[in-house]
């Protein structure tokens, strides 16, 4: 028997996987490697043997680590400056499913793609815009100006030399493109099998992950994205987008900018998503026009244009009075974009509805499937509030009250100021509640009654984590929500008084301060965390989790964001389970935890279209600490929707099994729901083993102590114990060390298709009070 371990979120050591002392490489490139256990000699050694079928069964135990995707060394730790990037992108896997044969939810779909694409745009434009802000505008064209006491260090030879100061405005901004491009072109993807097979033509039901592929049209916007922003650029020294130039060379570089950035706005709306619906003829066109070519041409006629701009713009004037209104009229867009989006998506989660409604409430899609629309809205406000407080943060530092920011910056810091207050004002109380309700509420889990049976001390203990755990899974969703929601009431007011013209009243005069304040503390931690993640490897793991989380989807709404390693994990995880199933007296469990239950799920499901039946039945399922049915079903109901759970639960039958706590605020049960306890027995409803969904047996005791109704391990936490020969570790371990509790064992048996029954001489535990009743 060999398990397949994956790891989750903040990576894991190779040692700590595999659950040894040492561990040492057997396959993978370093990136994603294949681990086992090693002997003193460093050498491969086979796992501990599993206790199983009455008898002692070899065990193989490996590992595979894909931490290294994510995390590790400067470069990895600044991508997450890319994180409203990423939420962008992440945004589009949260649209709602299209209904089979539905006309008006495929155009509708295809609508809402495309806005998604257009924000993402403007949203790539926006940060390098304020970047250029920075460098073009408050370092080159006002800080480096003669006669001004700003960087009193500059010499007045570089002061005096307008063209320095040019390359001092253009090349940070040229690098910061190139940087873009750079992480855009990095790619995990594996040669072997990168895609899933086809889906059979009377398929009616996707297994989850399906559509996780390589988006053909990733370079064409990735040209489109960084052109644009480059065009933009140009269009700061020459005036802005409205406010052509008097004559000459400069009113043509200004008509060329205009035109690129249309051009490239309209080939973005163009382009279409090759799985969500059939390639439209403007799609395929412009996918071979946008060959390599073309874009290589692209890219250099938009650096061309703002090198030009700022050359042509000699000498460099006091203030460039064209950044305001560029920056001003991308946010509009932006904002105007993610209204409209949230707008369509109102009636294609209305008609997608009909794909959920009959499944309980607490397992439908958040929001009813409007969850793409907020996400995108944090993402804008908290990629453009980056930029800003980055102006704002370097005019403070350089101290100098002669510098002077776009106007429509003070909005950017009323903004701020309002969301943060009424962020506190709504946070506050809702904090106060809930603390009183996880302190005061008696009872609500009687499931901790059953595991934790005699023991009033772990009952205590237990039951103070599975209300703080359920109320954590329970309200994760409302928390974006609620800061979308704060976000987007400051917007309202900073909006409305730019477009008023209003002077904002005296009361509110403290809000523009705390915005300030507010911004300041968003850049500097997260600059700082950048940096120790940089120098540390295990903040770089902690700073991971961002990049973990987003980067598993591909690229699809915006190209420049961090690779997909679920692209590369999935099919090398596939082959090495094909590798094993070669010799026929094998068989392979994969065991993932957290967002590795996503991982192995995902492979799981590939290889029960690419495996024969035979085959099949040799490999199983453990999921462990998982999201599988409380989040990603319900935020990615496209990409991995219940049914498709259900119908990985009908391949794989009881070879699917998955530990839970109560008191992991991660993860939960994936195979039951609606449980409830009568008459001192745990019921439920969820996957049967014939295929179908409906009620479940009462839960079993299993001889750990543990309760295990269908699929569903649930384990007590505080552990039973300890028992003589197994691992134990004491407390409340909520999402961590579920390898250290005896119940893994048992599942990994169950979910190899063998009889978890242990050989009678290693039966001396647990003590008779554990055992199961007869």
């Amino acid at each position: 028997m060999v398990e397949l371990r994956v790891h989750g979120i903040m990576g894991t050591s190779a040692e700590n996987l595999v659950t040894a002392v040492a561990a040492v490489d057997v396959a993978g490139d370093g990136v994603g490697r294949i681990v086992r256990p090693a002997d003193r000699l460093l050498r491969p050694a086979p796992g501990p043997v599993l206790r199983a079928e009455g008898r002692s069964v070899p065990r193989v135990v490996e590992g595979y680590v894909w931490g290294a995707m994510t995390s590790g060394g400067m470069a990895k730790a600044t991508w997450a400056l890319l994180f409203p990037f990423s939420l962008a992108n992440m945004a589009h896997w949260m649209l709602p499913p299209i209904p089979s044969g539905h006309r008006t939810a495929r155009l509708l779909g295809g609508l809402n793609r495309s806005l998604l694409r257009l924000a993402a745009l403007l949203l790539t434009g926006l940060l390098v815009s304020q970047a250029a802000v920075v460098s073009m505008d408050l370092v080159a064209a006002q800080c480096l100006a003669p006669g001004t006491g700003c960087l009193d260090w500059v010499p007045d030879w570089l002061r005096s030399t307008t063209s320095l100061r040019q390359v001092v405005g253009l090349v940070p901004v040229l690098a910061g493109i190139a940087v873009l491009h750079r992480v855009s072109t990095v790619a995990w993807e594996t040669p072997a099998a990168p895609n899933p097979p086809d889906a059979q033509p009377n398929q009616k039901v996707e297994l989850p992950g399906r559509n996780l592929v390589s988006d053909p049209d990733t370079p064409a916007l990735r040209a489109l994205h960084l052109t644009a922003a480059l065009a933009l650029v140009a269009l700061l020294p020459l005036g802005g987008p409205f406010t052509p130039p008097a004559h000459g060379l400069s009113r043509s570089v200004w008509v060329a900018a205009l035109a690129v950035v249309g051009t490239c706005v309209l080939c973005v709306l163009a382009l279409d998503d090759p799985r969500g619906t059939e390639p439209s003829t403007a799609g395929r066109h412009l996918r071979t026009v946008l060959g390599r070519v073309p874009r290589t041409v692209l890219l250099l006629a938009g650096a061309a244009l703002a090198v030009v701009a700022g050359v042509i713009t000699n000498p460099l004037p006091a203030r460039m009075v064209g950044t305001g209104p560029t920056v001003e009229a991308i946010a509009a867009g932006l904002i105007a974009v993610v209204i409209l989006l949230g707008l369509f998506l109102v009636p294609a989660a209305l008609i997608a509805r009909r794909t959920w409604a009959h499944q309980p409430k607490h397992l439908r899609p958040w929001a009813g499937g409007w969850m793409a629309a907020p996400v995108l809205a944090i993402s804008a406000l908290i990629g453009g509030g980056f930029g800003a407080g980055l102006a704002i943060s370097l005019r403070k530092v350089v101290g100098s009250s002669g510098i002077e920011l776009p106007r429509g910056y003070e909005q950017v810091t009323l903004l701020w100021g309002a969301a943060a207050v009424i962020g506190l004002g709504v946070a506050i109380p809702i904090g106060v509640v809930a603390a009183v309700r996880l302190l005061l509420s008696p009872g609500g889990y009687a499931e901790v009654g059953l595991l934790h049976k005699g023991r009033a001390n772990d009952a205590a203990a237990a039951l103070r984590g599975w209300r703080k755990a359920g109320w954590q899974r329970r309200n994760a969703h409302r928390v974006l929500l609620a800061l979308a929601g704060v976000l987007a009431a400051g917007t309202v007011i900073s909006v409305t008084t730019r477009i008023a013209e209003l002077h904002p009243p005296q009361w509110m005069d403290p809000l523009p301060t705390m915005g300030i304040l507010t911004l300041g503390a968003l850049v500097v931690a997260l600059l700082r965390a950048v940096y120790t993640a940089a120098q540390e490897p295990e903040a770089g793991r902690r700073l991971g989790v961002i990049a973990d989380l987003a980067s598993f989807w591909p690229r699809e709404a915006h190209p420049t964001v961090p690779p997909c390693y679920a692209l590369k994990v999935a099919p090398e995880l596939a082959a090495r389970v094909i590798e094993h199933l070669t010799d026929p007296s094998t068989r392979v469990v994969l065991t993932g935890h957290s967002q590795g239950s996503l991982l192995v799920a995902v492979t799981a499901a590939r290889l029960m279209e690419s495996l024969n039946e035979p085959e099949r039945q040799r490999v199983g399922l453990v999921t462990v600490g998982s999201q599988l049915q409380w989040a990603y079903p319900r935020a990615f109901p496209a990409a991995v929707p219940h049914a498709s759970l259900a119908e990985l639960s009908q391949r794989l039958g009881t070879r699917w099994r998955s530990l839970c706590r109560g008191t992991d605020p991660l993860g939960g049960a994936v195979t039951t729901w609606d449980r409830q306890v009568c008459d001192n027995q745990l019921l439920g409803t969820g996957f049967r083993p014939d295929g179908t969904i409906g009620p479940l047996p009462a839960a079993t005791v299993s001889p750990t102590g543990a309760l295990v109704l269908g699929g569903d391990h649930w384990l007590p936490d505080p552990m039973r114990g300890p028992f003589t020969g197994r691992r134990w570790v004491a407390g409340v371990l909520g999402h961590g060390n579920y390898t250290a509790d005896p119940e893994w064992d048992r599942a990994i048996a169950m979910a190899a298709g063998l009889d978890p029954e242990e050989p009678k001489s290693e039966m001396s535990w647990p003590p008779r009070s554990l055992s199961p009743e007869r």
